[in-house]
């Protein structure tokens, strides 16, 4: 095998499992590897150090290689400054462009290693002024100059907590079988310890949470101050009113799950109501909103988004139908998150979970175990899955934080 490279990684490498992930990559691009160096860290905040030289046959697969390596954390050695590209115009990056995962990653400009900004997955590197920032492609402006190809980055991905809250139901994956009061009261555990850092709690919702009478526990949660951002589509405000103005969710009575008559024009009603009255807030002002999960928000000056989709009646006028423009209103919510608590709701999971850095914690709670799976599966590692129903386990919450 005539092409190698030496590689070099550094980190809680063992614990993380990150040491064994590298070693089974090269393995499956059809490398070879030889361990030239190996320092085990001592203590609990000692890192690990491990230098490899790795083969493959050809070329191109060491170039695969690499990239896959890359985001273990395992970068080239001595490789310079990144290379940098210009933009040749607007929303066209080099076609060899560093597309970015969602851990910490630095860049070597000037001789220096920079923190790159504004970490998200799938995005570019815009490097200017001695700044390194992230940048999705349709925000890339003709002249920008971005950073191509794999020399000069180093991604640092997530290790696992040794001292601080180490939570079994944190590394256990995605069970049913787990009691749901142990997950609430170690959810309750990092909504506080977010709340003590300064941290921002967000919650990304789905109407499940009116279906299944979750208003109640998610309003005491946005009136107590445990909750800064909600997060949802057009669905959640249509039903969360419709409960709040005529006592049903579907059509459905809330009181005792019977087909109110004439109900399925309630949603509809809903909306026309908050279009007399101009917005939610203005619903709110007037007095013609008196209760629910957006009152509660409108009325704690809690911020929320809802994003328009395909599929919405009305909608609300506060749900915004530009796709670009909801992302942005997402991303800037999810500015200084410490935690994303995720109901019932697996597109905005999904989503939410893209625009997030790994370093962010987030517990995707819903009754479908392949829900928190897929949150999983699209990049998000991070995130948590509480099998539960989304009404009884915000009850228990909003009890448990009181």
């Amino acid at each position: 095998m005539q092409f190698q490279e030496v590689v070099e990684a550094e980190g809680h490498l063992i614990d993380s499992h990150i040491m064994e992930n590298i070693f089974d990559k090269v393995v499956e691009y059809n490398g070879r590897f030889e361990v030239e160096q190996f320092r085990i860290g001592r203590t609990n905040s000692e890192p690990s150090y491990l230098r490899l030289k790795v083969e493959t046959p050809d070329a191109p697969g060491l170039e695969r290689l690499l990239q896959s390596l890359l985001e273990l954390g395992c970068a080239p050695i001595d490789t310079g400054d990144a290379a940098l590209r210009e933009v040749p115009r607007d929303r066209c990056a080099p076609e060899d462009f560093y597309s970015t995962t969602n851990h910490h990653t630095l860049v070597r400009h000037g001789q220096q290693w920079i923190e790159v900004e504004n970490q998200r997955m799938d995005a570019m590197i815009v490097v200017a002024g001695g700044r390194a920032l992230c940048r999705r492609l349709r925000d890339l402006r003709a002249g920008d100059r971005i950073v191509v190809g794999l020399r000069g980055i180093r991604v640092v991905p997530e290790a696992k907590e040794r001292d601080r809250l180490a939570f079994a139901f944190m590394s256990n994956g995605i069970s049913s079988e787990r009691q749901v009061e142990t997950a609430v009261r170690q959810t309750a555990a990092l909504v506080t310890q977010a709340i003590e850092q300064k941290l921002r709690v967000v919650v990304v919702a789905g109407p499940v949470v009116v279906h299944t009478g979750g208003v109640a526990g998610l309003s005491a949660l946005i009136r107590n101050g445990r909750v800064h951002a909600v997060l949802s589509g057009n669905a959640l405000g249509v039903h969360d009113i419709e409960a709040a103005l005529f006592g049903t969710s579907l059509g459905v009575r809330l009181s005792d799950g019977r087909q109110e008559e004439h109900g399925h024009r309630n949603h509809m009603r809903a909306i026309n109501a908050i279009h007399h009255a101009g917005s939610v807030a203005c619903a709110v002002q007037t007095g013609r909103l008196q209760s629910g999960i957006l009152y509660e928000c409108v009325k704690a000056g809690v911020p929320f988004v809802l994003a328009g989709s395909l599929r919405d009646d009305g909608p609300l006028p506060d749900t915004i139908t530009d796709m670009n423009a909801a992302q942005d209103a997402y991303a800037e919510q999810l500015k200084g998150a410490g935690l994303v608590i995720c109901l019932g709701s697996m597109l905005h999971s999904i989503a939410t979970g893209n625009m997030l850095p790994s370093w962010v914690k987030i517990v995707c709670v819903d009754i479908n175990p392949a829900v928190a799976t897929k949150v999983s599966d699209r990049g998000t590692g991070q995130a948590v899955g509480v099998v539960a129903d989304v009404g009884l386990f915000l009850d228990l919450l909003s009890k448990a934080l009181a």
